[in-house]
This record gives structure tokens, C-alpha cells and sequence, in this order.
């Protein structure tokens, strides 16, 4: 197991930052394409009973009606996505698009408890997921990515040296 740690260890892998360059790609690939689908009607339809159930967003359809509310959560993303990866180049945009990720992940996350028939009563409820709540789950990692590529990025600004 040494020999393994060590070899690991001495590898690119863990060397130069690849997991925070992989995961601040892999959310640039997830609001690209997420984003992409809200500018459709079958999207927008898919999304109500999200929508409807969670205690952040469920004023979007009154501000927004349906289709309004499915753009305004791709431009949110595809703004979030854009920022995030100008974090490559510009720790600053990357943190304003980690801070976007944060608060969408925490308004997805929210609607778990509140979804309907989420939890199967055949398998005693909570915990055996059912209905929309496994896709909702995914949420809760992504949650976790942002918070990390924030911290990230908050500290990377700070190491800067100072401009005066």
C-alpha cells in the first residue's frame, strides 16, 4: 500500500491543481448543457414540478410564468457556466460564478424534502428514493463543487499581491 501511496503521490495527477482545473471544467460541461435544455418547451414542462415545489424558486412562475422562468434559469446558468469558466484566466469572475453555483445548488437542494411521493412508501419512506428526488440528489455533489471552487478562488484572490 506505501509503494502505492508513493507512486500515486509523485504522479501528475496529484500534482498542478488538476482536480480544481478538472471540477471548474466539469461545471462549465454541466451549465452548458443544463442551460441549453431551458430554452425549450419540453424543459419548461419538465421543470413545474420542481419548480412548484421548492420553497426558493416557486416564485418564479408568478414573476416569470412558465417558459419565462425556464429562461430565466438558463441564462442563469449559461451566466454562472461563463463566469466560472473565466475563472480559469480570472479568479475574480470565478468567484462570482461560484457564488452563482452556490445559490443555485442551495435553491435545488431545498426542494428535496418538499417533492411529493419522493420518498416510496412501499420501502418505508425516507431514505428509498423514488420519483424526481434521485435526480435531485445529484444536486447536493455539485452543491459541494461550488462551495469548493468558491473557497478555491476566494483564496487564490487573496494570495494575489496587493495593487496600490
Amino acid at each position: 500500500m506505501n509503494s502505492l501511496i508513493r507512486i500515486l503521490a509523485s504522479s501528475a495527477l496529484l500534482k498542478r491543481d488538476l482536480d480544481y482545473h478538472l471540477l471548474r471544467a466539469s461545471m462549465v460541461i454541466i451549465f452548458f448543457f443544463f442551460g441549453y435544455q431551458k430554452w425549450f418547451e419540453y424543459e419548461a414542462q419538465v421543470l413545474i414540478p420542481f419548480i412548484s415545489n421548492g420553497p426558493l424558486i416557486s416564485w418564479m412562475y408568478p414573476v416569470f410564468g412558465i417558459r419565462g422562468a425556464s429562461w430565466f434559469l438558463g441564462v442563469s446558468e449559461w451566466t454562472f457556466g461563463a463566469l466560472i469558466l473565466a475563472g480559469f484566466w480570472n479568479k475574480r469572475l470565478g468567484i462570482l460564478g461560484a457564488a452563482g453555483s452556490v445559490i443555485t445548488f442551495v435553491m435545488t437542494v431545498t426542494i428535496i424534502p418538499f417533492m411529493p411521493n419522493g420518498w416510496a412508501a412501499s420501502a418505508g419512506g425516507f431514505p428509498a428514493m423514488v420519483g424526481n428526488v434521485p435526480f435531485l440528489m445529484k444536486d447536493v455533489v455539485l452543491l459541494a463543487v461550488s462551495i469548493y471552487l468558491l473557497k478555491e478562488d476566494v483564496v487564490r484572490v487573496r494570495a494575489l499581491p496587493t495593487q496600490g
